[in-house]
């Protein structure tokens, strides 16, 4: 919890006027009972009526400051508390950022999701309570009790024994809250994973007939996390009946034993009224500390899983000293004997590979489910490090370029075409922020399209304004393909690399788009991969991978000769007339 507090130090100015207008409060509350003893006493007692007036003045006085105080310290709180909650989403989102894929693995989406937002908040609203109650509890109790003791130390001693009796109640409650409290966040997180699951893939669940499943799935975590909120709930009832039953003894207690001393004459009823209300706000500060006692173990579980996402250090990270490519050369792609493991994997992807993709050359990529394709771009990227070997970009291992300057080089399309909340426009310019209409509607041209965006309408009337809903729900996905082969033409880069890219086109589209391809990125390294024959037989090159190694690299009419798994896969889709 104390390493999140660096991210007050921006608002420390509004933090100090919290701390001193929240003593000016509390001091203004202390001060009333002591002035309404002396109108009682002096005032009422005498029939001063000029002193009852003049000092029932100045009581007004100082509660329209003590309130203008208080409505003061809450909105300078807020400000500071909006801040911290502001800066530590951004750190936690630009940190979240910079994880390679193995750390997004670790965590999971959902729960990171929860960490960014509820648990953030539950920090917040504690910093909050801290802000305006770690002066006013405390120094309310203690002056309390100053004052109380100088109205009469006998009376006091029923402090002596009031106060550990709430502390011993509290304690014992708190106790058995604590872990509650973080169990509670880690059902929160289950939930939102059955939810988020459920929301994505609506689809699937409704084409199965799985919606009875699901419902039951999503009642049993909701009623793991109800059953463990309604105890925790249980504990914070039960505390504020103990609590008011032993307040209202104590007053009791104080009110018969100083009904025994005014008639004693040894005190009198303004000095009983005034100790009266100082027993009050003892108490009541002892409640607002023990309500923060109740936020404190589950804003300390949420701090402690913030603390876990920053603790984290990306495994993949810039050089100190970035090298610049090597001069004349231009995307020239290198495997070097790579070797890559996936952590907790008991056999390596990829075993010993080695090719080189250069400018101007199309290389595919072609095997069986899992025999390691898709990890080989991962390599390329640096979406992962290598476990042995090395991937060079114009002879420079991608290790020692900084990752902004290696993926700017690169126009990437995923095996699932991912796209954003905005028209279509912005979803190519995703790839270009500065990208003209005009090179907006040449990628999508190049792209095959052209066509159902102009269909789609929008504010442009070329359908460049058209909205794109949250991953793309309002298009096909061979639209949604077409639209991120576009979003990486619009880059201009010098490497492209296609990730089983043209899966859901049809065979007209996927030859009119290779071919459009072929004639706009030329002079680029391109690395495609695919399932289909049809798309890889007029590359360059074609690597067979199996299992994860490298069984093969030619033409396609030399691995038809050389290659018995490139033969297997071209027997499977296609027929002997056509291989002939």
């Amino acid at each position: 919890m104390l390493r999140l507090a660096r991210f007050l130090r921006p608002d420390r100015v509004f933090v100090a006027l919290v701390l001193v207008l929240t003593f000016a409060q509390t001091m203004s509350s202390l001060y009333l009972p002591t002035l309404m003893s002396h109108i009682v006493d002096t005032g009422i007692v005498q029939g001063d009526v000029p002193y009852i007036l003049r000092i029932g003045l100045w009581m007004l006085l100082i509660t329209v400051l003590g309130g203008l105080a208080s409505v003061l310290a809450s909105f300078y709180a807020a400000r500071a508390t909006a801040g911290f909650g502001q800066r530590l989403r951004s750190r936690l989102f630009g940190h979240v950022e910079r994880y390679s894929l193995r750390e997004f693995d670790r965590w999971g989406t959902s729960s990171l999701i929860v960490r960014t937002t509820n648990d953030v908040m539950q920090v917040q609203q504690l910093i909050y309570m801290l802000l305006r109650m770690m002066v006013m509890a405390p120094l309310t109790a203690l002056g309390g009790i100053l004052l109380a003791v100088h109205t009469d130390p006998r009376l006091s001693l029923i402090i002596v024994v009031v106060l550990p009796l709430m502390a011993l109640v509290i304690y014992a409650l708190m106790g058995r809250g604590l872990g509650f409290f973080r169990a509670i966040q880690t059902k929160v997180d289950g939930l939102n994973r059955v939810l988020r699951e459920n929301l994505t893939g609506v689809r699937v669940v409704r084409s199965f007939g799985r919606t009875d499943h699901e419902l039951a799935r999503f009642d049993h975590a909701n009623r793991d996390l109800t059953d463990t909120s309604i105890r925790v709930f249980q504990l914070m009832a039960t505390l504020m009946p103990v609590v008011m039953l032993i307040m209202n003894l104590a007053t009791v207690t104080v009110v018969w034993f100083g009904a025994v001393q005014i008639n004693a004459t040894t005190l009198q009823i303004g000095q009983l009224m005034a100790f009266i209300q100082y027993i009050m706000q003892i108490m009541f500060s002892v409640m607002m500390v023990s309500m923060m006692l109740f936020m404190l173990p589950r804003a300390e579980a949420s701090a402690a899983r913030i603390d876990e996402v920053l603790a984290l250090k990306p495994e993949i990270t810039d050089p100190r000293v970035p090298r610049a490519p090597a001069p004349g050369l231009r995307g020239r792609v290198e495997f070097a004997d790579v070797t890559f493991q996936y952590p907790g994997a008991e056999e390596p992807a990829l075993h010993g590979v080695s090719f080189v993709a250069s400018p101007g050359e199309v290389t595919a990529i072609i095997g069986g489910t899992g025999a390691g394709k898709s990890t080989l771009l991962h390599l390329i990227v640096r979406f992962f490090d290598v476990s042995g070997g090395s991937v060079r970009i114009d002879g420079v291992d991608v290790r020692e370029l900084s990752q902004e300057a290696l993926r700017a080089r690169i126009g990437y399309v995923p095996q699932h075409a991912v796209l954003f909340t905005g028209s279509v426009a912005d979803n190519v310019r995703f790839g270009d922020a500065a990208a003209s209409d005009a090179a907006v509607r040449h990628a999508l041209d190049v792209a095959q399209a052209a066509e159902f965006v102009a269909a789609l309408g929008g504010q442009a009337g070329d359908g460049l304004g058209a909205v794109v809903t949250q991953g793309g729900g309002n298009l096909s996905g061979g639209q949604r393909q077409r639209l991120a082969i576009a979003r990486a033409l619009a880059r201009r880069a010098e490497i492209y690399l296609f990730d089983d890219s043209f899966s859901a086109l049809d065979y007209r589209t996927d030859a009119r788009l290779r071919a459009a391809l072929r004639h706009e990125i030329k002079d680029a390294t391109t690395v495609v991969v695919a399932q289909r024959v049809s798309t890889v037989i007029d590359a360059d090159r074609i690597l067979v991978l199996d299992d994860g190694r490298l069984v093969g690299a030619g033409t396609h009419r030399e691995l038809l000769a050389s290659c018995p798994v490139y033969q297997e896969i071209v027997s499977s889709q296609l027929s002997p007339e056509e291989i002939a």
